[in-house]
């Protein structure tokens, strides 16, 4: 009778234990493995708001997220290194944009696909990017009277 509660109990403290780590790595969207994804590259002049993990987009819809931010020590601009799909395919006159979901929401990248017939490859660099707009920036300008009321 014990062996039996005891087995019971370990096979439901095992489900638990999966159950759980499957989603963490559903949740978490984690890759397991190197997945189907490429890496590309872009610089900002600031990327405030923007983190590991976060989205990126095309027209909406995810298609990677962002892996590693740091800081190019050359001339002080930020580098973001992020994943794609492998079938999606990006061409190198693309533009990266740092974007907000709603009005304060969370900061993801936006590729605007270029027309050029020549596509990125792992590794590559995206040359044209646009930093996010800081509300606290555009609100200060206003209070401070650095914003054209006249318009």
């Amino acid at each position: 009778m014990k062996f039996k509660i005891e087995t019971i109990v370990g096979i439901f403290v095992f489900l638990g234990i999966l159950c759980i780590a499957y989603l963490t790595l559903k949740f978490g969207q984690l890759q397991v493995v190197g997945g189907d994804y490429y890496y590309l590259k872009a610089k900002f002049e600031s990327v405030t708001g923007l983190r590991e993990g976060s989205d990126v987009r095309i027209a909406g819809v995810r298609v990677g997220r962002v892996k590693k931010i740091y800081l190019d020590p050359e001339d002080y601009s930020a580098v973001v290194i992020f994943s794609v799909k492998k079938g999606i395919k990006i061409s190198d006159d693309s533009i990266v944009e740092i974007k907000t979901s709603g009005l304060i929401g969370d900061k993801y990248l936006s590729i605007l696909p270029g027309g050029s017939d020549v596509y990125l490859k792992d590794g590559d660099t995206i040359v044209e990017t646009q930093s996010s707009i800081s509300i606290e920036d555009l609100i200060s300008k206003y209070v401070f009277g650095g914003v054209n009321k006249n318009k």
